[in-house]
């Protein structure tokens, strides 16, 4: 599938707020928060470092990409297209943004700093995917889920857009990539973890021990490592490829609903916590939890990325914009 570029307005809304750092946002050590200056709701779902410094965001709801400066508290929102509606976003190998656009029905990609857009849609008679999440593979290529029940894959090099139903239909949420460049992904309806076989496009089922867990993220360590957040279960459980063994645990809580996951370059794990309104950091060598407590009701955390040294989360809830800094 042939790309389509366009130049677009560098922005459609840029806003200073003048309380970087605010202090009413101080919820525990380390942890810093910040309304997003802009004069309308973004529905900010995933959050990824930007290469300048900066921090991209997903805003769904008004269809851009959003940049965030902590230095000074600035947003910007870059204008992604007619009908866009973005989930995901990751900084790809080229330090560019790339995004998946449930509402264009295709990958985009936003160059930076100089914000030219090129939209990858799927192929013709796809259907409507619902792209979820994506995630570089140690080729370089990307690969994206759809809930709706599809795996694909953009050959960067030539742009080229593949997509493969996936193993038992609707249901593929989270993917990530592993040290040695192996992709795996999460199906939230499915309940289970697959493997991508980047030469044929096939997924290979694992399944976890606990039946209708709802795994909805995935993250490797540095290991290789795959670990899931269970949505339905509240569990944060790892699967070792290599032993092919399973290892759950729950944070503490009546009732925690765990829907992110994302390993640090320590191998500290994060998870947030709707039930609890909260992120947790576990530690695998203790097996202990750490409790991160969000300053605002109704968080939200749906989704966790960061840097070394940082730590940054979307509050999908509350319009804000947060970093935990280690």
């Amino acid at each position: 599938m042939t790309p389509t570029i366009s130049r677009r307005p560098l922005l459609a809304a840029l806003a200073a707020s003048a309380l970087p750092g605010w202090a009413g946002a101080q919820a525990a050590k380390g942890m810093q928060s910040w309304k997003l200056a802009t004069s309308r709701r973004t529905g900010i779902h995933d959050v990824a470092p930007a290469p300048d410094g900066g921090v991209w965001f997903s805003a769904q709801a008004s269809g851009h990409l959003g940049w965030f400066e902590p230095a000074t508290g600035r947003t910007e929102l870059v204008p992604l297209g007619s009908g866009s509606s973005p989930h995901g976003v990751i900084q790809g190998p080229d330090r560019a943004a790339w995004l998946t656009d449930s509402g264009q029905n295709a990958i985009v990609r936003v160059s930076w700093p100089d914000r030219k857009i090129t939209a990858y849609p799927l192929p013709q008679g796809t259907g409507y995917a619902n792209l979820n999440t994506c995630a570089f593979d140690g080729s370089g290529d990307l690969w994206f889920t759809g809930q709706s029940g599809y795996v694909g894959r953009v050959a960067v090099r030539t742009g080229e857009v593949t997509v493969k139903p996936s193993p038992r239909g609707r249901g593929p949420y989270g993917i990530c990539t592993t040290p040695a460049g192996d992709v795996w992904w999460c199906s939230l309806a499915g309940s289970f973890i697959a493997q991508v076989d980047r030469r044929t496009g096939e997924s290979r089922i694992v399944e976890p021990p606990t039946r209708d867990q709802g795994a909805r993220r995935v993250w490797s360590d540095s290991r290789g490592r795959i670990w899931v957040s269970e949505w339905n279960s509240g569990q944060l459980s790892m699967h070792d490829p290599a032993a092919n063994t399973w290892r759950a645990w729950r944070p503490p809580g009546d009732k925690p609903r765990i829907y992110a996951v994302y390993v640090d370059e320590r191998d500290t794990v994060w998870a947030s916590d709707f039930g609890g309104n909260a992120v947790w950091s576990f530690d695998p060598r203790s097996e202990k939890f750490e409790k991160h407590a969000l300053p605002r009701d109704s968080g939200n955390v749906r989704q966790i990325l960061g840097r070394k040294g940082e730590v940054w989360l979307p509050e999908s809830g509350t319009e804000h914009i947060t970093v935990i800094r280690t």
